[in-house]
């Protein structure tokens, strides 16, 4: 798909405005925890807008184009639940004041979209050259896929921090405590950094390195670079509010690795099956983005439904599941 120099300037321009409005509603009057209901509305409108962007693309450069960008979207969030623990994680290390929590997710994740543009931008220009790129693509996923089944059942999700994140600290002048929401402030004529600063730059970062997984997935889907962006903006962008939704619920989805696990896989495969298949190879077919639309909406509905009945059967038991806090803490 030739997307035009106007469409991605509007469509860059439209996220900002979105993100711009919703950092003004965060930051006017006095900070206050986000609830539920708000978390809710959110939640619905990001959907929502993604829904109605897939239509416009739909309408625009046909079926084919809105369903890998559907398909793209689902696997993108998909994947970010699975990540919502790291970030649990991240604001308990910091003790980030849940007044603050939204500001610094919005700011991050914000950090974390520029850096995955520049990332998208190079894998395209990369896969565009290289064909071969999508076996080493395939085979990572596969390998992903493999390690969250072995991982299951066990305390993988941890936050190790990262060069960038140790940088930051040591080069950064901070002060001790939160001062407000604010990220800079100036100390006897010093301008100093606050750790609201550092944990943006923790949670901007790390998500940075699940985009390793994230990323080759939806190029697996599409290498349309505009899709592939899109997909992952809208996928962001909603990421804030479904923190606060799902909250302590995450522990409930028992079975999501499994359910990411084929995902990945399914992808892997494809993606080694469609580079063999433009390399010559008779048997190798061609999946249709239909299919692995059918295949990524389906997984995550049985997955999601599996692990909310285990959960039941286990209340049932007397089995008493695990606050978020409790599940992080072993």
């Amino acid at each position: 798909m030739t997307v035009p120099v106007w469409a991605w300037i509007a469509v860059i321009g439209g996220l900002l405005v979105v993100l711009a409005f919703d950092l003004w509603i965060v930051d006017r009057g006095e900070p206050r925890e986000f609830t539920l209901r708000q978390a809710g509305f959110w939640v619905g409108f990001y959907v929502t807008l993604a829904v109605v962007f897939g239509g416009v693309l739909w309408a625009t450069a046909g079926a084919t184009s809105a369903g890998q960008f559907f398909a793209g979207y689902i696997t993108e969030y998909s994947l970010s639940v699975d990540n919502l623990f790291v970030f649990y994680i991240i604001m308990t290390r910091f003790a980030v004041p849940k007044i603050h929590q939204h500001k610094v997710l919005l700011v991050g994740i914000l950090m974390a979209l520029v850096m995955r543009g520049i990332f998208i931008a190079a894998g395209a220009a990369a896969l565009a050259s290289f064909g071969w790129l999508f076996y080493i693509f395939g085979a990572f996923l596969l390998y992903t896929a493999v390690q969250l089944v072995r991982q299951h059942g066990h305390d993988e999700e941890e936050f190790t921090e990262n060069a960038v994140l140790r940088w930051a600290r040591r080069a950064l002048p901070h002060t001790d405590d939160y001062v407000g929401s604010k990220v800079i402030v100036k100390v006897d004529g010093k301008r100093l950094v606050t750790p609201m600063l550092i944990v943006m730059i923790a949670i901007g970062t790390t998500d940075l390195l699940f985009a390793l997984d994230s990323i080759p997935a939806i190029f697996g889907l599409t290498t349309d670079a505009f899709i592939v962006f899109t997909a992952n903006a809208f996928a962001l962008m909603g990421l804030r509010q479904l923190y606060f939704l799902l909250g302590g619920l995450l522990q409930r989805l028992v079975y999501l690795s499994y359910g990411l696990a084929f995902i990945l896989g399914f992808i892997g495969v494809k993606l080694i099956l469609e580079a063999l298949h433009s390399s010559g190879v008779s048997w190798a077919p061609e999946v249709p983005i239909s299919l692995s639309l059918s295949v990524i909406g389906v997984t995550m509905v049985i997955t999601t439904l599996a692990s909310l009945a285990k959960s039941r059967r286990d209340v049932r038991k007397g089995n008493q599941i695990p606050t978020s806090s409790e599940a992080k803490q072993g």
